[in-house]
């Protein structure tokens, strides 16, 4: 199962990007894996919230297959442990799905369109983080499943 990862804007912090690209790396040597990012909209501070998550929600389905499982991380997504997670992960690459489509939403969240597309949503935490911070955190914690499910050493009980 291939496995994407699209998010809105690009990651501004370099550190934060040179350890995402490094967790990325770490990932593709088990599942083929993409982050793709949906450039940031024009002119955002003329539109309402309600616009800007409609235009970003289009920007983001044009992305999707039919047959993709689009799982948003979002804050009431359901929220598990790091072992749990991994279980999850390896329910979905034993799926027929042929790609798992992971999404960071913009800064005002998901429309009602991509709720509706959504398989599923996953929290990573009941505490907000910055959408630069997420992604850093999920690369790492999908990661993280991956060496649970390959009985690597990373994850200590």
């Amino acid at each position: 199962m291939r496995t994407q990862f699209i998010v809105i804007g690009k990651t501004v912090s370099k550190p934060l990007g040179q350890m995402i690209d490094d967790y990325i790396g770490r990932i593709s040597h088990f599942v083929p894996f993409a982050m793709e990012v949906i450039p940031e909209l024009k002119n955002a501070k003329a539109l309402s919230r309600e616009q800007q998550k409609a235009a970003e929600g289009k920007a983001l389905l044009a992305r999707l297959k039919p047959s993709d499982h689009v799982v948003l991380l979002d804050e009431r997504g359901t929220l598990r442990s790091s072992l749990d997670f991994a279980a999850y992960v390896q329910r979905q690459h034993d799926s027929p799905a042929q790609r798992i489509v992971f999404v960071v939403g913009g800064p005002y969240g998901f429309s009602p369109d991509v709720y509706q597309r959504a398989d599923d949503k996953v929290s990573l935490s009941p505490m907000t983080f910055s959408h630069q911070m997420v992604r850093l955190l999920f690369v790492e914690q999908y990661y993280r499943a991956l060496t649970i499910i390959h009985h690597l050493p990373y994850h200590h009980q």
